[in-house]
């Protein structure tokens, strides 16, 4: 049974907020302090992304495990009260957080979950240096020269040929 009076527990709820959370702002001052710059929720992109980053074309979504459905996390668990709320709200979010990511990438941007559990004081370094590494990555990768196959000439005629009859 729940501790809290519903109203004390109301209130609990109600001043948890959404933006410049603690894991967020964990994450913000790593990319800072190695020289990446980014815009914060950006309005005009589908579930305004935690942090956008224009130059790399990749968004960051920092997500909190229970809010958002963390499998196998620690983190993750249904209160006991108003189960049938709760797993509807959940699944809700899970579901919403997918179809956002998938206009994302019809778009062209690289979309990136991290996870409250993930920064964590005994992971939080492993978590961030991967974070950067996966973003130089992605940079290099997108800025890579393309090398194309050259197209066979038996293949594809020129635009302005000439059909040779007999006659000429």
């Amino acid at each position: 049974m729940d501790k809290l009076t519903p109203e004390q527990r109301h209130l609990c709820m109600a001043n948890i907020r959404s933006r410049n959370t603690k894991p967020e702002i964990i994450v913000r001052h790593y990319l800072f302090s190695k020289g990446f710059r980014y815009r914060l929720n950006h309005p005009r992109l589908p579930g305004h992304p935690d942090i956008v980053l224009r130059k790399y074309r990749t968004v960051i979504f920092v997500n909190g495990c229970f809010w958002h459905g963390h499998d196998g996390c620690r983190l993750y668990r249904l209160p006991q009260t108003n189960v049938d709320f709760w797993r509807d709200k959940i699944t809700r979010n899970i579901r919403r957080d997918k179809e956002e990511q998938q206009k994302l990438a019809k778009m062209g941007w690289h979309c990136i979950t991290v996870w409250e559990c993930q920064l964590k004081p005994s992971v939080r370094q492993t978590t961030l240096e991967a974070l950067v590494y996966t973003l130089n990555r992605l940079y290099l990768e997108d800025r890579r020269p393309r090398c194309y196959a050259p197209v066979e000439e038996d293949s594809m005629g020129m635009a302005a040929e000439s059909v040779m009859t007999e006659d000429w």
